[in-house]
């Protein structure tokens, strides 16, 4: 990957588009945002093959987040909390908590930022 300087951050090109990175959101995403959204985005892909493989049926999956910061120590992120609201008929409480702790286990993104930063996940069914 490579990072281009401009005017109010930085901006990258991909095989999907553009990429525009500033501590700005009016001049394009947040850092801790992009790193939200990964952790985020990351799980909700890996618990979607989960269900697959163990012929779960879901209509859909929305996912909510909520992240707490330290001022005190630039602003870093500590906690990501994520929840999953996932619609579909028959699901199960307990199946769908294994099908969370295979995600946590199998997510590139939370494994890469656990211990350093605490990801919790929670879930309702709809």
């Amino acid at each position: 990957m490579e990072f281009k300087m401009k005017e109010s951050g930085f901006t990258a090109e991909f095989p999907y588009g553009k990429l525009d990175i500033s501590g700005d959101e009016e001049q394009g995403f947040r850092p801790y945002q992009l790193l939200v959204s990964s952790v985020a985005v990351c799980s909700g892909g890996v618990l979607r093959k989960i269900f697959a493989k163990q012929r779960i049926e879901i209509e859909d999956i929305t996912i909510q987040t909520d992240v707490k910061r330290n001022p005190d120590k630039a602003d870093r992120v500590e906690k990501i909390s994520v929840h999953f609201i996932i619609k579909g008929t028959g699901l199960k409480e307990d199946k769908v908590k294994k099908a969370l702790a295979l995600t946590r286990r199998n997510c590139s993104m939370v494994q890469s930022v656990i211990p350093a930063i605490e990801v919790e996940e929670t879930f309702e069914i709809k």
